[in-house]
């Protein structure tokens, strides 16, 4: 299977050259990483550049010129992605919130399911240890919430560390997305899931970042709580795929 993973940067000097190290040694062959960097103000982008020529063939970059959000980030690499030959393709964050060597349990649970979500609200998956109970707790409700404005299954809409085979991202009306901050994942999950594809979840511990700071903003959770409710009617025409 020819994988490539998509992780979006901003302000990641620390931690990129860790988790690409860790991708790169992962017994996936032939396992490919995009960068896609919005210019990071402390030198992300030029790591970047340098990991594609320690990891040549293997390691692309992609710079755009500022921070123009984490669901453009992803859209702009599933695009550029399904112009190769890719068979599927990964999302997930730098800041090792998502266990990189998961991957492999993914890419063998995606012989029987569409789609492989990591999951923190099923049996084994948990948040960090060291999260306050207010933090775990609307961490939770954020995910509650949509799964029954919605009316879905899946138990962690709100994950960011997925694995795709192309075949849903090219269902998925890409170019009709619209949220840019972690309601992006939620209306991903809940396409797929009216056009009928198969979302397998795999419990994931999701631990805090060691380095940097949160992209996390009352903005960002204020357009995920408004979002919900607009993608019910946004989609009521999607139909299941034939």
């Amino acid at each position: 299977m020819n994988l490539a993973v998509i992780i979006p940067t901003y302000n990641e000097k620390e931690n990129l050259p860790l988790i690409t190290a860790q991708l790169m040694g992962l017994p996936l062959v032939g396992l490919q990483l995009l960068v896609i960097d919005d210019n990071s103000p402390d030198g992300t982008g030029q790591i970047a550049d340098e990991l594609s020529r320690q990891y040549p063939g293997r390691v692309q970059v992609l710079h755009r010129t500022g921070k123009l959000g984490l669901g453009t980030a992803y859209v702009t690499g599933f695009q550029e992605l399904l112009k190769t030959g890719v068979d599927a393709i990964a999302q997930m964050d730098a800041d090792f919130s998502h266990p990189p060597e998961k991957l492999v349990e993914f890419c063998q649970e995606l012989a029987n399911a569409d789609a492989v979500f990591g999951s923190r609200y099923i049996p084994g998956g948990s948040l960090d240890h060291d999260w306050p109970m207010w933090r775990k707790w609307l961490s939770r409700f954020g995910n509650e919430y949509s799964r029954t404005i919605l009316g879905t299954k899946t138990r962690d809409m709100t994950g960011g560390y997925r694995l795709w085979k192309r075949e849903v991202l090219e269902a998925i009306p890409l170019d009709q997305i619209r949220s840019n901050g972690y309601i992006f994942q939620v209306e991903m999950a809940y396409i797929a899931t009216l056009l009928g594809f198969r979302i397998k979840e795999v419990p994931i511990y999701f631990a805090e970042r060691k380095y940097g700071q949160s992209k996390m903003n009352l903005r960002i959770q204020v357009e995920a709580a408004l979002r919900v409710w607009q993608l019910r009617g946004r989609y009521r025409n999607l139909s299941v795929k034939t």
